[in-house]
């Protein structure tokens, strides 16, 4: 009788411990207290927001399960072999720039990656029977609201500044005058279109005669940008850019699309709240 009575409290004991450790179900999927404060580190966000996040995730896995979607390993590569050959590094600069910007590792990296390509491929699962490429009339029309997003700089002409050591490199930015021979210079004029966005984002916020925010090289070093000049592009309204509107107008409707898809399945799909993050 009183194994019968500890088995049975030790049942109990270990069901309390999991319910107490999850946040959400979701058909049946659990959602753990530790998945939601991590999002909310990675992510920076609240509770609520981090706990919405990983619902949207958790339906997306399920659906992906549901359509027999998958993604390889050697297809998550080449994707980070993509991304590096973009940003001019190799795979283990990339990785040592992650890691220093972003915290993550490796692996935390290529697991990033595959729930993006799973991502895309769900999405354009979903998305493909509802759209139809956009008409001349309505590139001509997103062009004319948006006309301010396609002004953008055909040149930067800049120095860069290197330094392994992050200290030196600032003291460099904080007193234009002061020299080290540990820090590397080189004069660069930078292409817009044959640049990275996340590149081409920085210089673009960058004011004339300032230095950019420091950022990681790639090299287990830093970097720092002076913009010196910069080169701005004419008006010439659509002409040689119809592609990139009608990748943007099919970007938006896509989000459209998707969003009214999950919001049904949620709608639908059995969802319990527990408990959130103290």
């Amino acid at each position: 009788m009183h194994k019968i009575f500890l088995s049975l409290f030790i049942t109990f004991t270990l069901n309390a411990q999991i319910v107490d450790g999850v946040a959400a179900v979701v058909k049946d999927f659990a959602i753990t207290l530790y998945d939601v404060k991590k999002e909310m580190q990675l992510s920076k966000l609240t509770a609520t927001q981090a706990l919405d996040v990983l619902i949207r995730k958790k339906l997306e896995e399920i659906e992906c399960q549901e359509r027999k979607i998958t993604v390889s390993s050697s297809e998550v590569y080449d994707d980070i072999k993509k991304t590096a050959e973009a940003n001019n590094m190799t795979v283990s600069q990339f990785y040592d720039a992650v890691r220093e910007s972003n915290g993550l590792t490796s692996s935390q990296l290529k697991e990033k990656m595959k729930e993006k390509l799973m991502s895309q491929k769900l999405y354009g699962a979903v998305a493909y029977t509802h759209m139809s490429e956009p008409s001349a009339s309505e590139i001509e029309e997103y062009y004319t609201l948006h006309k301010d997003a396609f002004m953008h700089p055909t040149s930067f002409n800049i120095t860069i500044y290197i330094a392994q050591n992050e200290a030196k490199l600032q003291e460099k930015i904080d007193n234009p005058m002061f020299y080290s021979p540990e820090i590397q210079v080189k004069d660069e004029v930078l292409q817009y279109e044959r640049i990275s966005p996340e590149l081409a984002s920085l210089l673009e916020k960058t004011p004339i005669n300032s230095f950019s925010q420091i950022v990681p090289n790639g090299k287990n070093g830093y970097m720092s940008f002076y913009i010196k000049s910069v080169k701005l592009a004419e008006e010439d309204g659509t002409k040689g850019i119809e592609n990139k509107i009608s990748n943007l107008i099919m970007a938006t409707k896509r989000e459209q699309v998707l969003g009214d898809y999950f919001e049904r399945l949620r709608n639908t799909a059995d969802i319990k709240t527990l408990r959130m993050p103290e």
